[in-house]
């Protein structure tokens, strides 16, 4: 397969939600094989950017690496997206130096921007010299939900089932991922 066939798409997933999947399947259907990358992998790889600092703190990134990765390979199984045509792997978008060691970066980098932290992520990748697709523009309105608003619901033991994949309700619960939350909240 030549890396021309291969698409990439990077998010935090914190966690994946409805439209995440979105983007996921748009950008699936661009390409033979699909390339997903964990950004903020672990705190060593994570740091502060001006256009949204929240998204480096802990209580923004519960979800380990190997949570989201079983959230997203689940997700994308259950969708009819065959194992052969995905990979997961980390995405260190906060060192661009290092995505080499990641994905092929003579790959299509597919993109969705949202605010001012996904122009500057359009602005970093292109600096890279790697092919960017926007898939898409919209305003922070137009989003179904946000990881935030999962989260929130999550901690508050709301409803927030029908915001995710069915699959990502399971991983959280068969591994007891919601109880981070009580945990934090010291109960």
């Amino acid at each position: 397969m030549s890396n021309s066939q291969i698409g990439i798409i990077h998010g935090r997933f914190q966690p994946l939600h409805v439209g995440h999947m979105e983007y996921l399947l748009a950008g699936k259907a661009r390409c033979k094989f699909l390339v997903v990358g964990i950004t903020n992998p672990d705190p060593l790889l994570t740091k502060e950017h001006d256009t949204n600092p929240s998204r480096s703190t802990a209580a923004s990134n519960p979800f380990t690496y190997y949570d989201r990765f079983l959230m997203i390979r689940e997700s994308l199984l259950e969708a009819n997206v065959s194992r052969h045509e995905f990979e997961v792997v980390p995405f260190p978008i906060n060192h661009p130096e290092l995505l080499k060691y990641y994905v092929p970066l003579d790959g299509r980098f597919f993109i969705t921007i949202y605010d001012d932290w996904g122009r500057a992520k359009e602005q970093l990748l292109r600096s890279l010299g790697v092919e960017v697709e926007v898939m898409w523009e919209r305003t922070m309105a137009d989003r179904v939900t946000t990881g935030s608003e999962v989260r929130k619901l999550i901690e508050a033991n709301g409803h927030w089932h029908d915001l995710v994949p069915p699959a990502v309700v399971r991983v959280i619960q068969e591994y007891g991922l919601n109880k981070r939350f009580t945990q934090r909240n010291g109960e």
